[in-house]
């Protein structure tokens, strides 16, 4: 059980043949070798993020799959680890917008609480090998999740970073949403389009139309004891 709700709006989904085959694959990939997020953190992006929450919506690939990084939000990795690439770009654009400090820390946790939805549209992956898992019927599962999402009256913003998270526009049918798209912010792709997007700003400025609290986007532990 997540423990919010998206326990009841998921709960026919929990219960479908292609979940107990993902639950059932997932089960022997633990059992039988090193797989990222730890298994108590898949869900983290819905334990923090309740649906009746969820502002903004950041979609990433799957998991980081190296020791220690991924924590189950997408983008994210704990306190006290190395900043991947990608989410220092991410930084880079708030600052370049907002003009906010580069934080220390690569941990969006506050971000999610705050109603930022950090969905990878694969949950789990094996040690050292990217996209592992992506075959397992996890897309299945995340593709009805954004569907959800669309079928939300409150506005939220889709932020849809790189070519694998575009496809999922077509799942947006909305109106009530901002749909924004842009290149990966990865160190390969970034100044094709993300470093310079403003999506944050008007991710905000969106929020602010539709007469819901902003994000503050600034992580920043030193300024924000100032």
């Amino acid at each position: 059980m997540i423990g919010n709700d998206w326990d009841s709006v998921l709960e026919s989904e929990f219960e479908k043949d292609y979940f107990a085959d993902i639950q059932k694959f997932i089960d022997a990939e633990y059992e039988s070798k090193t797989v990222y997020p730890p298994y108590e953190d898949v869900f983290n992006a819905f334990k923090l993020t309740p649906l009746s929450s969820v502002k903004a919506v950041i979609l990433g690939q799957d998991p980081y799959h190296e020791e220690g990084q991924a924590h189950g939000l997408a983008f994210s990795t704990p306190d006290g680890r190395p900043i991947p690439r990608s989410l220092k770009n991410i930084f880079k654009e708030i600052n370049a917008e907002y003009n906010y400090p580069i934080p220390d820390s690569g941990c969006l946790e506050d971000w999610a609480r705050q109603g930022v939805f950090l969905l990878n549209t694969v949950l789990t992956v094996e040690e050292g090998n990217a996209n592992s898992h992506s075959d397992c019927g996890w897309q299945t599962f995340t593709d009805k999740v954004i569907g959800i999402l669309n079928e939300q009256s409150q506005p939220i913003v889709f932020m849809l970073w790189g070519k694998q998270a575009e496809k999922k526009k077509e799942l947006l049918t909305n109106p009530n949403h901002l749909v924004l798209i842009t290149s990966h912010p990865s160190p390969f792709s970034a100044r094709r389009g993300f470093l310079g997007c403003n999506h944050f700003r008007m991710a905000n400025e969106f929020l602010k139309e539709n007469a819901l609290d902003e994000i503050d986007w600034n992580l920043s532990k030193e300024s924000q004891l100032m």
